[in-house]
């Protein structure tokens, strides 16, 4: 049976906005629900300042620049460590009871050394050693963020772990700009980020949850995230290039999940139907020479991406239409 749930973030501003969009998620998203991200609370509710919460045994200080690896965690880091805490702390009062499936997102390695700097300035991703140190911090911390949810819901049995990486396909491509501006960080190669997603994704496994990757972006090598260890790959239908198809279809063959973003992201000015929705996805199949009985639960369906950006109101409707257009795919 086809599945939906949600790439992450949610709008709001404030931990009451926080609390509903637990409920919502919970509501809409039975079979498979996740834990808002509410950026709208500041730096360190962010995709990066979630995640710098999670990394083990590395400090960070907020500087005009942005995220900055420092000796000791600064002001900014203790306040994303303890927003986390308190979240989890809503969930699991929200949650109890919860059974099956949970999914949980974190920023992956390659998106952090994009976004946050060494000591001394200027990107990680300049720096072999550093990127290598903060990679595998963020897979040590990632074991004691997947025992401490597991810790807090009891009833899940599986539990997914979403690794984004929007920046991926920049890193890859030597598109990241530096610090001045000027210039471009140079290319990582292929061998390289492997290794990096391999670290991450070998740490979530280890600890009992399942690693998906994530990323919005066109340009993401599929086939490295499948040989990295990724169990689950989620991509936005729209940006799918010819190049992508004959990746997603062996690994939907292969037994891995395929998380497909068929809604938008924000308000659209003519409301999809889940009609529509539905006939879009099997057009897609039908494409790749896939059956949708076939596929079965491995078809996740999703907003196209997080859902920071749109109105209060529209987050119920997404997940609601991406809900019901997967029940409609399961007959």
């Amino acid at each position: 049976m086809t599945t939906a749930t949600g790439v992450g973030s949610m709008p709001g501003e404030d931990q009451h906005a926080y609390a509903e969009a637990v409920r919502v998620v919970l509501g809409e998203l039975p079979e498979l629900p996740h834990l808002p991200e509410l950026p709208g609370r500041g730096v360190a509710a962010t995709m990066t300042g979630r995640a710098l919460a999670v990394v083990a045994d590395l400090g960070a200080d907020l500087q005009p620049s942005g995220w900055r690896l420092t000796d000791a965690a600064g002001i900014d880091h203790r306040r994303a460590r303890s927003l986390l805490a308190q979240d989890l702390d809503g969930l699991e009062e929200l949650a109890e009871g919860h059974t099956g499936a949970f999914k949980i997102q974190v920023a992956g390695p390659w998106t952090l050394a994009a976004t946050v700097e060494k000591p001394r300035g200027d990107k990680v991703l300049s720096d072999v050693g550093a990127r290598r140190e903060l990679a595998q911090a963020l897979a040590e911390g990632l074991r004691d963020h997947v025992r401490d949810v597991r810790r807090r819901l009891p009833g899940v049995e599986r539990l997914v772990v979403q690794v984004d990486e929007p920046a991926l396909p920049a890193v890859l491509s030597g598109a990241v700009p530096t610090a001045s501006g000027f210039h471009r960080h140079r290319t990582v190669d292929l061998p390289q980020a492997s290794a990096a997603l391999e670290w991450v994704l070998a740490a979530i496994a280890e600890a009992g949850a399942e690693p998906w990757v994530h990323s919005c972006a066109p340009g993401v090598p599929l086939e490295v995230l499948r040989r990295a260890g990724a169990r689950g790959l989620s991509v936005d239908l729209a940006m799918l290039t010819a190049a992508d198809h004959d990746p997603l279809a062996e690994a939907l063959e292969a037994g891995v999940t395929v998380a497909l973003g068929v809604v938008p992201g924000t308000d659209p000015a003519t409301p999809a139907s889940d009609a529509h929705v539905t006939e879009k996805v099997l057009r897609w199949l039908d494409m790749l020479g896939l059956d949708p009985a076939e596929v079965g639960t491995h078809l996740v369906l999703t907003p196209a991406c997080g859902l920071a950006g749109a109105s209060p109101a529209y987050p119920r409707t997404a997940l609601a239409l991406v809900r019901t257009s997967a029940a409609s795919l399961s007959g």
